[in-house]
């Protein structure tokens, strides 16, 4: 369960900008949820991802558990297909940069950093 005082929950606020996807085995395929320039803002337990002219393409909140090895993050979409789902995750968060893979509601929680079929792993860079 996500803990204010978790220095990575700490580290996880601000904006960030997705450089990379995979999805299912493919790199950087057409995606509903990022654009060219996309920013994703973490505020407190909540994301929104917003393009380089304000609309919105996603938005949600998470939960991380920082003790698990690897790194355990749970995102629930308030939109779109996934609306309230539960997507397990994991993640790695190095200094500016954040890498999360995810996988469909139900599938286990992914624990190495490559898709398979229903994954998807985004990268991001800290905004400066």
């Amino acid at each position: 369960m996500t803990s204010i005082s978790d220095s990575d929950y700490q580290a996880l606020q601000g904006e960030w900008q997705q450089v990379s996807l995979e999805d299912s085995g493919v790199l950087n395929p057409p995606d509903a949820h990022s654009a060219p320039g996309a920013i994703t803002t973490i505020t407190d337990d909540h994301f929104e991802v917003l393009t380089v002219d304000g609309k919105r393409l996603l938005a949600g909140r998470f939960f991380l558990d920082s003790t698990t090895h690897p790194k355990s993050i749970t995102w629930i979409d308030a939109m779109g297909d996934d609306a309230g789902k539960l997507l397990p995750a994991s993640y790695r968060l190095e200094g500016d940069e954040f890498v999360f893979i995810a996988a469909d509601e139900g599938m286990p929680r992914p624990c190495v950093f490559s898709t398979g079929p229903g994954q998807t792993m985004r990268t991001f860079v800290r905004r400066s």
